[in-house]
């Protein structure tokens, strides 16, 4: 989640860091010359109910902290038993720690719950083998899941309406960098000439689920298919090819009165 901190707080902060330091001193421990000190702020929601903590690290370890179910400072090492004291002790600084729960966690979940919690986006699910090959060879079919939000989704593989869990493998979710997702379901398996194979993918945004089919066929049918088709469309054209130069030459044609044509019958005798 993405904090917006209040500009009092920055001030606080450069404070707390002077405090930290000087509690290190009176302590009597030396300084060393080298150390890491952190400060990590995280909120949390339940059901409605926020809260806010935030850690104070010296060299990768948390010496003091403030829980806003608490309502004040703990100390977690010895370091950190001053350091609560003095800023427990220091109301404005403890009031402010307090008040974080609303002005950060709270303003900022209401903030972003429409981009993030509530946020949809549908699923672009594509269907296709590794590799040509004929059938009755041994192949990888590939469901890529692509373009969705949120992470949650289930995809399954169905062989002829009966669903396929030997030889599945999934990749885990890859992130676009764009706020979606994408996956890849692989289904091993032989095909089989007549066999429909059906990718069937459930997500949150979706009403229903989306299923791809892939139907398993040789390549000599796919290339009557392809001539069937291409057939129709060299006809079709022929057709109309003949219709254009049939009213040319009709209107070319020196008449003393007007003819209309019916456009059925022209089609009909061209058919004919």
């Amino acid at each position: 989640m993405v904090l917006q901190v209040i500009g009092a707080t920055w001030m606080a902060a450069r404070m707390v860091s002077l405090v930290m330091l000087s509690s290190a001193l009176a302590q009597g421990r030396d300084t060393p010359e080298m150390y890491v000190y952190q400060r990590r702020s995280d909120c949390f929601e339940f059901n409605g109910t926020h809260r806010f903590l935030e850690r104070y690290v010296y060299n990768r370890e948390v010496y003091v902290q403030f829980d806003s179910a608490v309502g004040s400072f703990t100390a977690e090492t010895q370091l950190g038993e001053i350091t609560a004291q003095k800023w427990n002790r220091w109301k404005g600084f403890l009031e402010l720690r307090r008040s974080a729960v609303d002005t950060v966690c709270r303003h900022n979940y209401e903030l972003d719950e429409g981009f993030t919690l509530k946020r949809r986006v549908q699923p672009r699910v594509n269907v296709s083998p590794s590799k040509k090959r004929p059938l009755q060879h041994h192949n990888l079919l590939v469901c890529h899941v692509t373009d969705f939000y949120p992470g949650d989704i289930r995809v399954r593989w169905f062989l002829n309406g009966k669903e396929e869990t030997d030889g599945v493998v999934s990749t885990n979710l890859i992130r676009n960098g764009d706020w979606t997702y994408q996956i890849l379901v692989v289904l091993e398996t032989i095909p089989q000439q007549g066999d429909v194979y059906t990718c069937h993918v459930e997500h949150p945004s979706l009403d229903r689920p989306v299923t791809v089919e892939w139907k398993a066929q040789s390549d000599s049918a796919r290339t009557k298919m392809l001539t069937g088709v291409g057939g129709f469309v060299l006809g079709l054209t022929s057709l109309v090819a003949s219709f254009v130069l049939h009213l040319r030459n009709q209107r070319g044609k020196k008449t003393s009165g007007k003819h209309w044509y019916h456009l059925p019958t022209v089609l009909s005798s061209l058919l004919l």
